[in-house]
């Protein structure tokens, strides 16, 4: 997509009284947004983009750190033994590539070094979350959509 459509379209969106907006023309994808403090912020993709909208996941343990989102924070679950993955940043965790799509992972399922057993929306990049060593996911600790912090617990795979 040419450069000066770009500018166009973050003049239009500064203009406008819109949020969002995004643009494909064949694979190509343009995503502006505009943050609170009204400063529109681009991302520009050759490939599919993964929106942000929440699904249903695969059935997940409550999490086991406390956090705002959690909850109660009555007695919380034994983890399964085993090694347990945490977010490397602050973000939004997904259980899937795409709205609809099967999750990256099940419980039960096994499961290499480096394969993608979920993303982290960050500031409009979506990170994969790759395990760090070969096992079967024993629980999953988050639920899709949920915001997670630094840290937290994700996975156990054993």
């Amino acid at each position: 997509m040419d450069l000066r459509k770009i500018k166009k379209l973050i003049e239009m969106l500064e203009e406008s009284n819109l949020s969002e907006l995004e643009i494909r023309e064949g694979e190509e994808t343009v995503r502006l947004s505009r943050h609170p403090a009204s400063v529109p912020m681009a991302t520009y993709s050759s490939a599919p983009v993964m929106t942000a909208a929440p699904q249903a996941a695969a059935p997940a343990a409550a999490a086991t750190a406390p956090t705002p989102a959690a909850g109660s924070s009555d007695a919380a679950p034994e983890l399964p033994a085993g090694q347990v993955l945490r977010s490397p940043m602050v973000g939004t965790y997904y259980a899937a590539p795409s709205p609809g799509a099967d999750p990256f992972v099940r419980i039960g399922q096994q499961v290499k070094k480096g394969d993608t057993l979920a993303t982290i929306e960050a500031m409009k990049m979506f990170n994969p979350i790759e395990a760090e060593s070969d096992g079967t996911v024993k629980a999953i600790l988050v639920e899709n959509g949920q915001p997670v912090e630094f840290d937290q617990p994700l996975f156990v795979i054993g």
